[in-house]
């Protein structure tokens, strides 16, 4: 069980001061380890891919989120992540293909849950995967790309709204998403960490 799993608790000078479950990190706020991976594309325009989130998870179901993440396990080390983009959308990466852009902590505080998470970010620039991506059902739905630009406008206050195209699974078959979605359709991550990955990616992508 997930809420079992256990995790590496930090202080909030990123020292390791113990081991906690993942339901009582979320409880009590302790400081956490992830492991993120965006995943964008140089084409005609630049683009940023995102997931959607099963409607079966606990947390922010059906809304779009990072490519790939998730929780890193007291056992694992920052590499170890990598693992989750395999499992969550079925592409295998290499951590030699990988940009790293640091580790970013971000606090995210609702009712009975707190996620603090020491967030170990990783870029990996691709030609568009969509149509090879095989979501992991329990974890992701589908898998949408939108312009870059229009991303960063939404996340800087430009735009209400942007156009994202990809595909949703549904009952084992793939259908196809071309539509306008706002900042309540994303995981309320804070308006500070998409300003930073922002900034990051872009540096990374001219």
């Amino acid at each position: 069980m997930m809420e079992n799993e256990m995790l590496k608790i930090f202080d909030d000078n990123r020292n390791q001061i113990g081991i906690a479950t993942r339901e009582e990190v979320h409880r009590l706020g302790h400081w956490h380890e992830a492991f993120h991976c965006w995943f964008v594309s140089k084409e005609d325009k630049r683009y940023i891919y995102l997931q959607l989130r099963s409607s079966m998870k606990k947390d922010y179901p059906s809304l779009y989120d990072i490519t790939a993440a998730g929780h890193l396990l007291a056992h694992e080390t920052v590499l170890d992540g990598i693992r989750e983009i395999k499992e969550e959308i079925g592409i295998d990466v290499s951590i030699n293909d990988l940009i790293s852009l640091g580790v970013i902590d971000y606090h995210v505080n609702k009712t009975g849950f707190i996620d603090k998470e020491l967030a170990n970010v990783y870029l990996y620039i691709v030609d568009n995967f969509i149509n090879e991506v095989t979501p992991q059902k329990e974890e992701v739905s589908g898998i949408v790309r939108t312009e870059f630009e229009s991303f960063c406008k939404l996340w800087l206050g430009e735009l209400d709204y942007i156009r994202i195209e990809g595909i949703e699974v549904i009952d084992e078959n793939k259908i196809l998403i071309d539509k306008m979605i706002g900042k309540d359709h994303f995981v309320p991550h804070e308006i500070s960490y998409y300003e930073n990955i922002i900034k990051l990616i872009d540096e990374k992508l001219k």
